[in-house]
Order: C-alpha cells, then structure tokens, then sequence
C-alpha cells in the first residue's frame, strides 16, 4: 500500500525538531519506536501521514514526550468551553493531590445526598461532552466526598469518592492530561480497594489501564486489565460482574492493538461480545456495556492499520442512538470518518459523520487531533477551494487552514 502523504506538515517538523533536540540519528529514534528508518524519514518529511494514533503513541515514547505534544492541537480560540475546559485542569490536579484517604478532609462538605446529585450531573456532563462543565464541578466534589469518607456514611463516601475520581481521569484523558489522568485513577483505586467491592476494583483496574494506554504505555494498560479481569472471573455473580468483566476484555483489546498484537486484539473483542450477548444493553457503573459499545470498540481498533473497510462496514450495522451517550456515540462517528476516508470515494459520506461528531460534542471534536487528521486529509483531497461549505467551516472552527 502506497502511503498516504501527510496533510499536516508541521507534525513531521515537530517530530524532526525533538529528535535533533535529542542529537539522535533518524535510525536510533527509528528503532526506539520499533518502526523503520524508511518510515520514519516519510514521516519526518511529510510523504507519510501520522494519523495512526498507535504509531505516533511508538514514536512519542521513543522521544520521551506525549502523543498531544506531537500532534499538537491547539485549542480554537474561538471555543471558549474548549478553552475553559482545560483551564479547569489546575483545580482538578490539586483536588486529586490533596483527598490522599491516609489524610483526614478539611472542607466543611455539603449533605451526602447533595454530593451524590452533583456526581450524577458531573456523569451526565461528561457522557454529553461538556468537559467545561465537569472541571468547574470537580475539585469542590472531589475534596467534600473526601472529607465524608471520614464520617458515619464512610462506606457511601467511598463509592462516590471512587466514582468521582473516575470521572476526573476520564475527563482529563479527553482535554489532553494523560498523565493527571493517572493520578485520578489511582485515586479511584485507592477509594476502590476501601470498599473492598471487587466490580468497583474492576473499575478502577479500567480507569487506571485507559490512563496508561492514553500516555502510550500500552503493555502496562494491558497487564493491569488482564490482571483484574482475571480477579473479576470468581465474582460474576455479583451485580455489574459481567458488564465490568466485558468492559475490561475490551481495554485488553485496545491495548493488544496498541502492542501491534492484532489477532489478540480481535480475541479480545470475541470474548467481550460473547458477554455482550449475555448482558444485552446495559448502563451500568455508566460503562454502557453491550453489542452496541462492543461494535463501536472495534471500529476504533480497526481503523488503525487493521482493516479500515471491515471498520466502515461494522459502522452500516450499528445503532449509535442506542447508547445515551454522546462521549461513545462521537467516537462512532469521528471513527468511522476516519474509515470512511481511508477506504476512499466515499469522502462526502465521511464529511456528514464528522460533522454530526462535533454537532454530538464540539468540545471533543475540536481538540481531537485524529479528527483535525481526517479534516486535513478530506480537505487536501477535495483541493481546499473545491471543498464544500461544510468542509471548509469545520476546518475553519478548528484552526485548519483552508
């Protein structure tokens, strides 16, 4: 397969200048990333597109930076909740800092159940993409469950704790922190391992693998997923077992694909669809388990030097709607663009999906740098002045230059 020129130069720029900036040769960088010298240097100079989020994750770690600094998406200046959004990061990394449970709470926190309905409408925010919203609610949640982890309703603070601090590491992988990420999930961990509740550890063994997998560590993502889905298996029997159970098969299989273990991937993703089957559709712990998400997982896989036509296809037989959540529901479509644009001739098809992904979420679209690859690559392809209206102002929204 002949590869695809890159649509945006500056990434091969960014990649040359931490190289030299290491006084690396193009073969040392090359090898570090488990990639060739040939491949390396097309990218560098822009004959070869960086759009496969596993290959720059391999050259990301091998100049010792993250994927983000790479792609180097910048936040519209014109979406102020984006921008919001990550100014809010601050306040939720101290929050994350300070509720150590070795530690007593110093805030004088609100009645549990006051807490327990700001949670669920940092849940909702997060499942609609409105990651402005989650960030300003955070750090004051985040240290109140803390300080009631201390008090009679210790076990109840607890499974909020660890929900909250689920939330806080999903929300920072979206803006771009994989790294605070972490930190967030070891606090869901740490409020897991308190209630003793092995679903809840699952949960925290998932939040803690995504966080890993998104700073490109993908053998330690897949060891921790392994590792608690074989802890999960004697306890299925209790409520959400199964869901948890499939939800880890699935990060086990994003990270076989990320350690270019494709077949193990795809066994993976067998095993989760047979307890998709079983469970049917389902919300629980708001992983939103079941065919539907078990299908979208695979598109996201595949699309990625797996087979981008079989992607394209899997998308014509899911039902996104049948997920109440915007956050899986954009991947569906800004995926399947990607597959859509790769597979060829079915670019205006391609186009809808992306649009309808930022009409889902504008804030993820627009600081999504595999997005702003296949924006880049579709409006390279239509010869910018030729592009349609559409095309072109999402480029526009998102800083491409058209």
């Amino acid at each position: 397969m002949t590869p695809r020129p890159s649509p945006d130069p500056d990434i091969g720029d960014r990649i040359r200048a931490r190289r030299l900036l290491r006084g690396w040769s193009m073969r040392y960088a090359a090898s570090r990333a488990g990639i060739s010298h040939a491949t390396w240097s097309r990218i560098e100079r822009g004959r070869q597109a960086a759009d496969n989020r596993f290959m720059l994750a391999d050259i990301a770690a091998a100049l010792e930076c993250s994927p983000a600094d790479l792609a180097g998406m910048p936040v519209p200046a014109t979406d102020r909740a984006a921008a919001a959004a990550l100014a809010g990061v601050q306040g939720i990394r101290r929050a994350l800092v300070d509720i150590d449970l070795t530690e007593p709470g110093t805030t004088d926190a609100s009645p549990l159940p006051s807490l327990a309905a700001q949670l669920e409408l940092a849940g909702a925010r997060l499942d609609a993409c409105d990651y402005a919203s989650v960030t300003r609610l955070l750090p004051r949640l985040l240290r109140d469950l803390h300080t009631e982890t201390a008090g009679p309703d210790r076990a109840t603070a607890l499974r909020l704790l660890c929900d909250a601090a689920f939330v806080a590491s999903s929300v920072l992988r979206q803006v771009g922190h994989p790294a605070d990420a972490w930190l967030g999930a070891e606090r869901c961990q740490q409020a897991a391992d308190a209630t003793e509740d092995p679903v809840l550890r699952g949960y925290a063994a998932y939040s803690m693998a995504s966080a890993a997998n998104a700073c490109g560590s993908f053998q330690r993502g897949l060891t921790l997923a392994e590792r608690a889905a074989d802890d999960l298996r004697p306890h299925l029997g209790r409520p959400g077992g199964a869901e948890m159970l499939g939800t880890l098969h699935l990060i086990c299989a994003y990270a076989s694909r990320g350690r270019d273990r494709l077949d193990d991937s795809r066994d993976w993703l067998a095993e989760a669809e047979v307890l998709a089957r079983r469970t049917g559709e389902t919300t629980t712990l708001g992983m939103f388990f079941g065919p539907t998400n078990v299908n979208i997982w695979r598109i996201s896989i595949e699309v990625d030097e797996g087979d981008p036509a079989r992607a394209a296809e899997i998308a014509r037989r899911v039902t996104p709607a049948a997920i109440p959540a915007g956050l899986r529901q954009v991947y569906y479509y800004a995926d399947t663009a990607r597959a859509l644009a790769r597979v060829g001739g079915q670019d205006r098809e391609a186009i809808r999906f992306l649009l309808t992904a930022e009409r889902l979420a504008p804030q993820h679209v627009h600081t999504s740098s595999d997005a702003a690859e296949s924006a880049r690559t579709l409006l390279e392809r239509s010869n910018n002045r030729a592009a349609g209206a559409d095309l072109r102002g999402l480029c526009e929204r998102m800083r491409i230059a058209v």
